[in-house]
């Protein structure tokens, strides 16, 4: 097998590698102020659509990471890169919040319940039985369906809640119609993030903490991957899959010492 080429670029997931729960991971705030002070490229993923990158990026100062807003990749975002290259300046009925919403306005795209082209969905914590009606009729009427991400549940301080694939799910049994899911795995965000960096996939390396999103998304965009055991997955579940991470580490600390010191 041929040495790998030098690393020269980094993503990562936000929820499980950098904070848990709003909270810090130790190390987590070393190992991005290394990538700041040498210059390398990086950008922080998140299935999360309800969030615009400066709302995400206020929210990690709290915690204590300083990641600049263009620093950021959202689901949202991805969703609305994709049907800009799809579909531009078509329109939509959305269910989701500002992240989702804002995301949309940039490319262009009308937002409306009368004949849409798209269905989209995303994350919100304000999911109605009116809401859901709209989206399944105007499917049902021929708008075509995509979902920002198919988490089933995300993590909240008291427990998990359902999330952006259990409500597509519910729409799709009333529908008869599949989302396009654009987010992690789908390999097409991790593409799409590659593109935004300028970076290759044989020098770039993906961190996650989830072997069925993060880890998959990132072999099958061609990245080195590495699964930190401080969210979803346990060391004892990694079997359990058809294929592996390129190393388990404890938790992202494991790679600050692997980064240039700069003063």
């Amino acid at each position: 097998m041929p040495d790998p080429k030098p690393i020269e670029s980094w993503m990562t997931d936000m929820d499980g590698v950098l904070v848990h729960e709003g909270k810090l991971i130790p190390g987590a705030d070393e190992f991005i102020r290394r990538l700041r002070a040498a210059g390398t490229p990086f950008l922080v993923l998140t299935n999360n659509s309800i969030y615009t990158p400066r709302d995400l990026r206020f929210r990690l100062l709290a915690t204590g990471l300083d990641i600049p807003a263009d620093c950021i990749w959202t689901s949202a975002m991805a969703t609305a890169a994709f049907l800009s290259d799809q579909r531009p300046e078509g329109s939509a009925h959305v269910i989701g919040e500002a992240g989702l919403t804002t995301a949309l306005h940039e490319i262009g795209y009308v937002l409306t319940s009368t004949a849409p082209d798209y269905v989209i969905l995303g994350e919100t914590r304000t999911y109605s039985f009116e809401a859901v009606t709209t989206a399944i009729r105007l499917i049902l009427d021929g708008a075509r369906f995509v979902a920002t991400n198919p988490d089933p549940t995300g993590p909240s301080r008291d427990g998990v809640l359902p999330a952006t694939g259990s409500v597509a799910a519910l729409i799709s049994r009333a529908t008869g119609v599949q989302p396009y899911f654009v987010g992690k795995p789908n390999p097409l965000m991790m593409r799409a993030a590659l593109n935004r960096l300028q970076a290759h996939s044989e020098s770039t390396v993906m961190i996650g903490d989830r072997m069925d999103t993060d880890v998959v998304a990132g072999l099958e965009a061609g990245m080195r991957t590495v699964l930190v055991l401080t969210g979803i997955t346990h060391v004892e579940d990694v079997d359990r899959f058809p294929f592996r991470p390129s190393r388990v580490l404890h938790s992202i600390a494991d790679l600050v010492d692997e980064l240039p010191v700069q003063p």
